[in-house]
């Protein structure tokens, strides 16, 4: 079993709270059911989906809201981040980053504003520009198909 090390007062900080309203987890929930189930019971689906899962399990890393992997080859070609307005800006510049700095196998990033029901994509060599889309290249499927009723 993974005991992870704290060496801290038991106290919670603001900066340790997770930011999570039900919203915001009914859309990643949505998102990892749709594609967990081409994934999972239709084989459909190449890459495996995974909630709030860090890019990085040899240490520390960033976790996106949900990341499509790759198990043959350990690599992340699509990120998926879960916003609203005014978080957009932030989440902007985590998806570029991860996406640019070439260390996860990140071909794609998504955000999707929950307040504006807007999705952004960016991919490799975008050079900092994003799309008004949710349609995804490395799937051949549009993400938001999963969250309309």
């Amino acid at each position: 079993m993974y005991h992870p090390y704290f060496d801290g007062p038991l106290l919670l900080h603001d900066d340790m709270g997770t930011y999570a309203p039900r919203i915001h987890q009914r859309i990643i929930a949505r998102l990892t059911a749709g594609l967990g189930h081409m994934y999972f019971q239709e084989k459909t689906l190449a890459l495996e989906p995974l909630p709030e899962t860090m890019v990085d399990e040899g240490g520390a890393s960033p976790t996106p809201d949900l990341i499509l992997a790759n198990n043959d080859n350990d690599t992340i070609p699509v990120i998926i981040e879960v916003c609203h307005t005014a978080g957009l800006k932030q989440d902007m510049r985590k998806i570029i980053k991860l996406v640019d700095e070439d260390l996860y196998g990140i071909l794609e990033g998504f955000i999707y504003d929950y307040k504006t029901q807007i999705w952004y994509r960016y991919q490799v060599g975008n050079g900092g520009l994003l799309e008004e889309t949710s349609v995804s290249e490395q799937l051949s499927l549009d993400l938001n198909a999963f969250l309309v009723d």
